[in-house]
Formats: C-alpha cells, sequence, structure tokens
C-alpha cells in the first residue's frame, strides 16, 4: 500500500511540476522579487519543516520581515505553490519509515486532497482584506497549536495507544476532519499538528501520525496549488527561489542532522508568529473597517 501512495506521489509531483515550470517559465521576464532571498527563505523554513517544526508559519514571517510580497493577498498561494515539492521530497523520504493499515492512509489523504482543492477555489475569491483576517487567525491558531505542542499536551493525547488503523465511526471522523484540515491549509493553518491530535484523539499510535501528515500535505499541496497557478494569485519568483531552496533543506535536514536541539527556536517562532498573526488579524479589521 506505500508503494500506491509512494506512485501516486510520483504522478502529483510530474502533475505539478509541468503546471509550475510552465507557468514560470511563461512570466519569467516578470520581476516579483529576489530569487535568492526567496532561496534562502526556502531552505531555512523546510529545513525546519523535516525537523519538525513546520514551514508555513516561519515563511509567512520571514515573508512578512523581507516585505517580499507586494500584497498579502499572495500569501496563501504563494505559502502552497512554494512549499509543494519540498513537501513532497519530505514524503518520499518519510513515507515507508513507519507501517500503518493502507485503507486509513488512502482515505484520510483522499480527503486532505479535495478538501484542499474546495479550499484553494475559495480562497482565490478574496480580497487583501479578508486574506489578513484570515491569515491572522491562522497564525495565532498555528501558535496554539505549537505552544501546546511544546508543552507536551498534544503529545500526551497519543500515550499508550496502539491502534495502526481506524474502522467504522471513527474513520469517518478521521476522513471528514482530515477534509477540513486540508481545506485550512490553504488559508495558511498547518496541517501538521491538528492531524496529529485527531489521530491521537482516535486512539492511533503516534508514530502513525507521521505518514498520515506528511501524505496528505503532499498530496493536497499540488491540488491546492493548482488553483493558485491558474489564477496567478501567488509570487512566481519567490516559489521557485522557497522551492529550490527548500528542495536543499530538506535533503540537508535528511542527510546530516541526526539530532538538533530546536527548544529555543521553536519558542522564539511561537512569539514571533502569535505577534505577526496578531498584526495581520488588526491590520485586517482596520481596513475593513476603513473600506
Amino acid at each position: 500500500m506505500v508503494l500506491v501512495v509512494q506512485i501516486i506521489l510520483a504522478v502529483v509531483l510530474i502533475y505539478f511540476a509541468i503546471i509550475f515550470f510552465a507557468d514560470y517559465y511563461k512570466h519569467r521576464h516578470e520581476n516579483d522579487g529576489n530569487i535568492v532571498v526567496a532561496g534562502v527563505i526556502g531552505f531555512i523554513t523546510n529545513f525546519l519543516d523535516t525537523l519538525g517544526i513546520g514551514s508555513y508559519a516561519p515563511t509567512t514571517l520571514l515573508l512578512k520581515v523581507t516585505k517580499y510580497l507586494k500584497s498579502d493577498k499572495l500569501i496563501p498561494g504563494t505559502l502552497t505553490v512554494a512549499c509543494t515539492i519540498p513537501v513532497i521530497t519530505e514524503a518520499f523520504l518519510f513515507i515507508d519509515a513507519i507501517k500503518m493499515e493502507g485503507a486509513t492512509l488512502l482515505s484520510m489523504v483522499a480527503a486532505a486532497a479535495i478538501g484542499s482543492f474546495t479550499g484553494s477555489k475559495i480562497m482565490t475569491k478574496f480580497n487583501e482584506k479578508i486574506i489578513r483576517i484570515i491569515m491572522g487567525i491562522a497564525l495565532f491558531l498555528t501558535a496554539v497549536l505549537m505552544l501546546l505542542s511544546q508543552l507536551g499536551v498534544i503529545s500526551a493525547l497519543g500515550a499508550g495507544n496502539t491502534a495502526l488503523g481506524l474502522h467504522g465511526g471513527k474513520l469517518v471522523i478521521a476522513v471528514v476532519v482530515n477534509f477540513i484540515l486540508g481545506a485550512l491549509m490553504t488559508a495558511g493553518v498547518g496541517l501538521y499538528a491538528p492531524c496529529m491530535a485527531l489521530v491521537y484523539m482516535l486512539g492511533m499510535n503516534p508514530a502513525v501520525a507521521f505518514p498520515i501528515m506528511m501524505a496528505s500535505c503532499a498530496v493536497l499541496m499540488p491540488v491546492a496549488s493548482r488553483e493558485f497557478v491558474k489564477s496567478g494569485d501567488y509570487n512566481r519568483r519567490g516559489s521557485m527561489g522557497i522551492t529550490i531552496g527548500g528542495i536543499i533543506g530538506v535533503v540537508i535536514a535528511v542527510t546530516f542532522v541526526k539530532s538538533l536541539d530546536l527548544t529555543v527556536l521553536t519558542w522564539l517562532i511561537i512569539v514571533v508568529v502569535t505577534y505577526t498573526g496578531l498584526s495581520m488579524l488588526y491590520q485586517g479589521i482596520k481596513q475593513k473597517n476603513a473600506a
């Protein structure tokens, strides 16, 4: 069953790469940012993603700090498009490391992909004011989830769990929730932490969360990215730079970094992401009231 998932990943990777590179080549003369700066951002954030911190919140943070994007409306699309290939790379490297029931894995992955398609359709229709509010809330929720994870609350939910798959009502719940998480990911809410909490609360072995999270993201992101590429609601040069730097970051993290104390860095990211999220939320509300 893992082979089936890997084949699916290979297909969506090729499909997305063709769409993304074709769009980039078509608009290659557009100067919408420094690709080297984007590459550095991609390297850092996807390196951290491979080590378990996540990439969406840090990438949003660095895009804001460097003032890379001309409009916050481009954040959801840029995040999704830019991180797609690095995340698929992660999935290929990790997906077969942990065994679980294939039916559960495929069901949850499919649900996340369908959810992301639905979410991306909605996100491309929002203006910058709404995007700011959504991203502000998304970043704040991400910070809360990171905090709960850092405090051990989420991992405590999985203590003693042994199930390697779900059946009946629990599987239905998992599919429905992963559909919602897939949709929310297109708004900037990372899937890793809430998906991990879901897996734990349904009684599954904590280790099973990793193939579910990685495969879900790896499949849903190309689906959502297609809509952003189609609408043009993303930064092309930035996405290409983050993609290239991200792949390098993932490979280096997997190959050379066996262990790294990320405690202080994680706390710092939580604080800064919280501030960034609240700032965007304030700006969005203020802009909306002024409209």
